[in-house]
């Protein structure tokens, strides 16, 4: 298993609250073989270690953390509204900044959904999960204090990571799929850095602008002009925490200028980019997601028992999906590659 220790001095920003929130990252010794699917554990290093007051800044997947530990994950909102326990945040959960999670003696596995899968392992569409945070058990029911007595009774990072696959392939297995036209427009939302336009996705997979932003709004959770900005300021946001300057990340990013990217970054983390450097929650990415990949090109290979290919050959129009300059043969049955 690959283990890192993040020692980062992760201290709160909570007026009056400095106490180090030091934390055990541990991410799985292979990717997983769910496509859309990255997990990695957290642990406080040592007993009664408070991990208070750290702000969540929005993130391009689904967030699901199971938690298992003798503390308890608190998530608490501007209105002060919180949730506790296992939780499943939206795409793009906490925009603003006013969102904090906060708690003590944390363990939990935390695992970061493509909203491509979300659908099927979570059993409730994106699109109801926009700009909320639920209790896990308000999903799954006893299922969820089922999967935390599981995660509790063994000793080891690499069987809690096994088991929580296990539970996901299932409930995928069982769960519905979203559209092929919308799967390829995320897809080319994520390669693209959030640098398209929406009346070039809605032409690349034939459909009306209209219908691509009903039927992408539904199924992934965000219109896709507000999932292209949040894939651009989490982009923008981890350049600046690598230590790139502002001005170059704004040249580079799709950004007018330096006050186009700091209205943005205020905008979805409620900080200045000069601030947003320190945030905790995106000093850690490093450790527990390590050369993380905007493009997760297995989401997009069909798993069809018996694929229905155009009989073009190689390069030919699909009748799911148009023929982009890919080269590549497309499913007749789910619209995705060979």
């Amino acid at each position: 298993m690959s283990r890192l220790a993040y020692h980062g001095a992760m201290r709160s920003t909570v007026p009056g609250r400095a106490d180090p929130a030091v934390w055990d990252a541990t991410r799985p010794r292979s990717p997983s073989r769910m496509p859309g699917v990255t997990m990695a554990g957290f642990r406080a290093r040592d007993p009664g270690t408070a991990a208070v007051g750290h702000r969540l800044v929005p993130y391009p997947a689904v967030t699901l953390a199971l938690e298992f530990g003798a503390g308890t994950p608190v998530v608490a909102d501007a209105a002060g509204q919180q949730r506790r326990g296992s939780l499943v945040a939206g795409l793009g959960f906490g925009v603003g900044g006013a969102v904090w999670v906060r708690g003590e003696d944390v363990e939990c596995v935390q695992v970061r959904l493509s909203p491509v899968v979300a659908h099927a392992v979570l059993g409730v569409a994106p699109g109801e999960l926009d700009g909320v945070v639920l209790a896990l058990d308000e999903l799954w029911g006893r299922e969820a204090s089922r999967i935390r007595a599981r995660l509790a009774e063994v000793s080891s990072w690499e069987q809690r990571f096994a088991l929580t696959e296990t539970l996901l392939a299932r409930r995928r297995a069982a769960g519905s799929s979203v559209a092929p036209e919308v799967a390829w427009a995320w897809h080319r939302i994520l390669v693209g850095r959030g640098l398209v336009r929406v009346d070039g996705l809605a032409a690349e997979v034939g459909w009306s602008r209209k219908r691509l932003w009903s039927r992408f709004r539904a199924q992934i959770g965000l219109s896709p002009k507000r999932a292209a900005r949040l894939v651009r300021f989490d982009r923008a946001a981890h350049r600046l925490v690598a230590g790139v300057g502002a001005a170059r990340v704004a040249a580079e990013g799709g950004y007018a200028d330096q006050s186009h990217l700091h209205r943005d970054v205020v905008a979805f983390a409620g900080v200045t980019p000069a601030t947003v450097v320190g945030e905790p929650w995106l000093a850690v990415d490093d450790v527990a997601w390590p050369g993380a990949q905007l493009r997760s090109p297995d989401e997009f290979r069909c798993r069809c028992p018996n694929p229905v290919w155009p009989s073009g050959g190689v390069g030919a129009r699909s009748t799911a999906l148009p023929a982009v300059a890919t080269g590549r043969r497309r499913c007749d049955l789910c619209g995705r590659g060979v």
